[in-house]
């Protein structure tokens, strides 16, 4: 009778056992400091966006003691790179990559298109902040660009989803299957091309951006976030 009633006790020790988060000093306090920051190439941020990213699908992501790293990036901050991603909040944007406070910048307006204040801001991050890498971050299952094939208008919705339509629009002209928001491979092909555009874009309308990136001080790349997979997959450009 005895062991009957000590059983339950046990099994919650063991359960609150395993539940308990590794010991204070495992945590990861450090920010990026200047230096550190200086010596990185465009290149091995890209990489290093890369294993966070396989960290996160394997779901390892680096333990952080968030407190503390707010105290030590209180005075300065000197991020890696600078993210343009959709509102989507099933796109949780320093997680996908594992990176803590201090590690990125990150923008987002639905559909990850750019304008003036985007760019502006991207210029900050890069030209003022030292920041090696521009990612434009689209992901499948997008609402944006599945209700830009839909041509839905709503009030401020309709012209912000204007930004999107040329991607639609090209994809369309050349695509010989469904080309309707039902199809997700149809959904697939404009989110990629959204991507690519958008990075032609800040090209374009950056000399900032351009002129860092001819001098090989920056890159603008794009990638696709999979929902179903976690797995980010960098577009050849």
């Amino acid at each position: 009778m005895f062991h009957r009633c000590l059983a339950p006790l046990l099994a919650l020790l063991v359960v609150a056992c395993a539940s308990e988060p590794r010991p204070r000093e495992a945590l990861r306090t450090e920010v990026l400091t200047a230096e550190e920051q200086a010596a990185l190439t465009p290149y091995e941020v890209v990489e290093l966006l890369r294993a966070g990213n396989q960290r996160f699908v394997r779901n390892d992501l680096t333990l952080r003691d968030h407190s503390a790293m707010v105290r030590r990036s209180s005075d300065a901050q000197y991020p890696k790179a600078i993210v343009l991603s959709c509102v989507d909040s099933r796109v949780p944007v320093e997680d996908v990559f594992d990176r803590g406070i201090g590690d990125v910048f990150v923008a987002r307006v639905a559909g990850n298109f750019v304008n003036e204040d985007i760019l502006g801001s991207m210029e900050f991050a890069c030209a003022a902040a030292g920041a090696k890498l521009v990612l434009v971050l689209g992901h499948e299952h997008c609402g944006a660009v599945r209700s830009a094939i839909d041509d839905v208008r709503l009030g401020n919705v309709t012209p912000m989803l204007a930004k999107i339509r040329p991607a639609v629009d090209a994809v369309r002209a050349a695509y010989d299957g469904e080309p309707s928001s039902s199809n997700p491979e149809f959904v697939h092909e404009v989110c990629e091309r959204n991507v690519v555009d958008t990075v032609a874009a800040i090209r374009e309308r950056s000399p900032v951006l351009a002129d860092l990136e001819a001098q090989g001080a920056i890159r603008v790349v794009g990638a696709i976030y999979d929902m179903d997979t976690g797995v980010v997959s960098f577009l050849d450009m």
